[in-house]
């Protein structure tokens, strides 16, 4: 790539930076959980399913309470049939109204209807807790997704300076070889190099909105090449890692998350459906109340007055139901049998998510220790490559070395450099992990 195109290149990056600098709202990344959370339709779904649990807690709620029903009909009769008030059969025509109200109330059922509130209530905090549960994963997701952005940005400061140094040495050796004082192989070597510099920068470019790409997209926002994101200063020396033992870190977050509370509350509910079945087995006592009135019109004769023949033939009656379950063709035993069942599989998914729990902290704690040491030692390896690069670059301006040696160091540093930034921010994130598991917020 020769210099004008070169020279082209960066200029239509500018205009890009430039335009898209204009208007454009950058977000900080607690706007960004923020609308992440509003638009998320997991969530959305998770609100809704705990809407049905409210509901299911009002409908259970409202069993301790009586029934009460009334039902009203109208029959025309023709030939031979039964007044139902006289209960006198008739042969003429006539026509009957019947007016009915009824109540049930459950005086016992085993418990049923209690267990059933309390599994009610269980299972609406289970949902409040496992919709505090998906927050926390899809902020988590935001953080990880604007960090990369974060370091994308960064990259390309790493790539412009990579391009810059090498278009300034193309430059010098374009006019040493006009001179000749260097081969021309120094120059398109150096050329060669140039063009790879420029393209390591576009990838850079890339990179960056692919980036922004995945966090729009996490968002659920239409990605516009407008989006941007507000860059925090982040030093490595703000996030220390706030515990030396990984079980330290487990013994908090064993307490604080509400995946693990919800699955301790679902064992709970599972404890409930048992005594529900168990239920099932008891006597059941009741109490039951009627009223009712009819009112009979013989169309051989006049019609009586409606209010009276409504009120004189009114009745009423109330008492006391009981039923014994004897033989139900094993439907309650099966019931009671999937309940336990379901007893044992909230047990293991409870112990399961401990066991992810901790295998979770486990690995994050290994990564951050990791990625610490790594930042450490790219640190020493980036101070020591600039100094070897600022000497290789005074000692091919004076003839010393070559072009291909020049390149060498040069890159020697550039990869470095991406290197430290890749585990600066690796580092940042695992810590902000580990904040997390130890109730901390996420902030940057």
């Amino acid at each position: 790539m020769n210099k004008g195109l070169f020279t082209l290149l960066l200029i239509y990056i500018g205009i890009i930076f430039q335009v898209n600098s204009q208007d454009i709202t950058s977000m900080t990344l607690e706007e960004c959980i923020q609308i992440g959370l509003e638009n998320n339709l997991e969530l959305q779904r998770t609100l809704l399913n705990q809407t049905n649990n409210e509901t299911r807690l009002k409908e259970m709620k409202m069993q301790r309470y009586p029934s009460l029903s009334v039902s009203s009909s109208y029959r025309g009769n023709w030939g031979r049939s039964i007044n139902p008030v006289t209960d006198v059969v008739s042969i003429h025509q006539f026509g009957s109204a019947g007016f009915s109200a009824g109540t049930n109330m459950s005086l016992f059922a085993g418990g049923q209807i209690s267990n059933s509130i309390n599994q009610a209530q269980t299972d609406l905090k289970a949902g409040e807790l496992d919709t505090e549960a998906t927050r926390n994963n899809i902020s988590l997701n935001i953080v990880n997704l604007f960090v990369n952005v974060v370091f994308a940005k960064e990259q390309i400061g790493v790539a412009e300076a990579q391009a810059e140094t090498t278009s300034q040495q193309l430059d010098r050796t374009r006019k040493l070889v006009d001179a000749g004082s260097l081969p021309m192989a120094d120059q398109l070597d150096l050329e060669a190099q140039n063009a790879t510099s420029a393209l390591d920068l576009v990838n850079a470019i890339n990179n960056l909105r692919i980036a922004k790409l995945n966090l729009s997209q996490a968002m659920q926002l239409p990605f516009d090449d407008d989006f941007d994101v507000s860059v925090p200063e982040l030093e490595v020396a703000d996030f220390m890692i706030n515990s030396e033992d990984a079980n330290e870190i487990f013994s908090v977050a064993e307490g604080i998350m509400p995946e693990v509370k919800a699955a301790a509350l679902g064992a709970e509910s599972a404890e409930y459906g048992v005594k529900i079945a168990k239920g099932a087995f008891y006597p059941s006592i009741s109490l039951g109340a009627n009223i009712g009135t009819n009112y009979v019109h013989d169309y051989s004769s006049p019609a009586p007055p409606f209010w009276n023949e409504f009120t004189g033939n009114h009745s009423e009656g109330a008492g006391i139901n009981m039923s014994i379950p004897i033989f139900s063709n094993g439907r309650n035993t099966a019931n009671l049998q999937r309940a336990r069942v379901q007893q044992y599989i909230s047990e293991i998914a409870q112990q399961e998510v401990k066991n992810q729990l901790r295998q979770d902290i486990e690995t994050a704690y290994t990564n951050a220790i990791a990625s610490k040491q790594s930042y450490e030692s790219s640190t020493i390896r980036v101070t020591s490559l600039e100094e070897s690069f600022r000497m290789a670059q005074k000692r091919f301006e004076i003839g010393v070395i070559n072009a291909v040696d020049f390149q060498i160091a040069q890159n020697n540093l550039f990869s470095a450099q991406a290197d430290l930034l890749q585990a600066k921010y690796e580092y940042i994130f695992r810590v902000k992990v580990l904040d997390f598991y130890l109730g901390n917020p996420l902030t940057l």
